[in-house]
């Protein structure tokens, strides 16, 4: 199963590329859908692509769901990040 998650833009790489964190997972990604994205931005990232800016509190909202959600499941909130890349 494939999910879009929250996730922190901490550099920003030549040819629309970026380095995002969420729950201590980095991945490089791709920002060539969306415009405008800065460092300290969140966007939601589904398989390897930003799709999406997001603003601070909805980003929170939505990583404390996915945590929450993994808790019930009995998994570690990271295993939830998996889908990052």
């Amino acid at each position: 199963m494939c999910l879009a998650v929250p996730a922190r833009v901490e550099a920003l790489h030549e040819h629309d590329q970026a380095t995002v964190e969420v729950g201590g997972v980095r991945s490089q990604i791709s920002l060539a859908m969306v415009d405008g994205v800065e460092i300290g931005d969140y966007v939601i990232v589904h398989v390897g692509h930003a799709i999406t800016r997001l603003d601070v509190e909805e980003a929170e909202r939505s990583l404390a769901l996915f945590r929450e959600l993994a808790e019930k499941l009995g998994e570690s909130p990271d295993a939830v990040y998996s889908g990052l890349s």
